[in-house]
């Protein structure tokens, strides 16, 4: 009876009822293929000798997965799996960065694609390791699935295999958990550069190209490392700051922003200074929005389609069908360059 196990190992979440141990552990009996429809559950007699848990507690629990629609009872025969499409019947945890804009779209679309069965729940960790820890802790053994977009530490690393591979789905960026695991990503090193070789003539007009980045945020290395072999490869004078510094602007140069709030106050100073955006100076960002199209005549921007990562992992989750995927980043050219 696989299903004690499964129970077994509930049993050490603490913040669990006894009750939502016996039904997350059924879910993933159900979900591991070790029940399949038309298989009968163990009697309440069965789980109350086994299990050591009151009648009233493996009765609750019974009638809930009724509810959910994943059994049915039988007078007289007992209780048996009618649905093993898990996936619309639990919790889900999602573990983000922020709540940016471009965040907020795959929230969104995850949302609408999974329906009102299923309920998210959202968190953010804010590239903070300690919270991310914490958060994980205190989310475990609590949902039937955790979609999570890490930091990419050893430590984190080992906090997420404590997650089966079953339940997790790592999304944004790419950490190593294994090939069991599954992944729905974008990738920054090679499609940054690609995207700023397609731009090469346009920058080149440019006396020099400035980086915003901050080692201390959420911003991935990657770019900072592929930023450093476009601007030496192709013998451009560059500089990187941490972030904007307002009436700092100058013309000739192209500002590349990663996080928002330094992109909207440099178009607030090109307007105070009359400076005309992609005329007597280039903008740049990264991660698009439909703000970033309407504002300034439009922002050019490098972005991954986080509508098309969130459609990848709802059809993960609904269909049991588990991949790896890389999500492209494209160029978003408009006239700001």
């Amino acid at each position: 009876m696989k299903i004690l196990d499964f129970i077994e190992q509930l049993k050490q979440v603490k913040s669990l009822s006894k009750h939502e141990q016996l039904v997350h552990g059924i879910i993933d009996t159900i979900n591991s293929g070790h029940l399949q429809i038309g298989d009968q559950l163990p009697s309440i007699n069965v789980m109350v000798n086994e299990v050591g848990y009151a009648r009233k507690t493996i009765v609750k629990a019974y009638e809930e997965l009724k509810d959910k629609g994943l059994v049915e009872s039988k007078k007289t025969k007992g209780y048996f799996v009618i649905s093993d499409n898990v996936a619309l019947y639990v919790k889900i945890a999602l573990l983000m960065y922020s709540f940016q804009k471009f965040q907020q779209e795959f929230y969104n679309v995850l949302r609408k694609e999974l329906e009102d069965k299923v309920q998210i729940d959202v968190f953010f960790h804010h590239n903070n390791e300690d919270m991310f820890e914490t958060i994980c802790s205190n989310v475990a053994g609590k949902y039937g699935m955790y979609v999570v977009a890490p930091i990419q530490t050893e430590r984190c690393k080992s906090v997420l295999k404590k997650i089966g591979p079953e339940k997790l789905i790592v999304v944004d960026r790419f950490l190593d958990l294994g090939t069991n695991y599954t992944y729905v990503i974008q990738e920054f090193m090679q499609s940054t550069l690609l995207n700023l070789q397609t731009l090469l003539p346009k920058i080149k007009k440019r006396e020099g190209i400035v980086l915003f980045y901050r080692e201390d945020r959420d911003y991935p290395i990657e770019l900072l490392n592929a930023f450093l072999e476009f601007v030496q490869k192709n013998n451009i004078k560059f500089k990187i700051a941490k972030s904007y510094e307002s009436g700092s602007v100058q013309k000739d140069q192209l500002y590349l922003t990663i996080d928002d709030s330094d992109l909207w106050s440099l178009l607030k100073d090109c307007r105070s200074y009359d400076f005309r955006i992609g005329k007597d100076l280039g903008v740049l960002s990264f991660n698009d929005h439909i703000v970033k199209e309407l504002v300034s005549g439009g922002i050019s921007s490098i972005s991954t389609d986080f509508k098309q990562m969130a459609l990848t992992t709802a059809a993960n989750i609904k269909e049991l069908s588990f991949s790896k995927s890389i999500i492209p980043t494209s160029l978003i050219e408009r006239d700001s360059v």
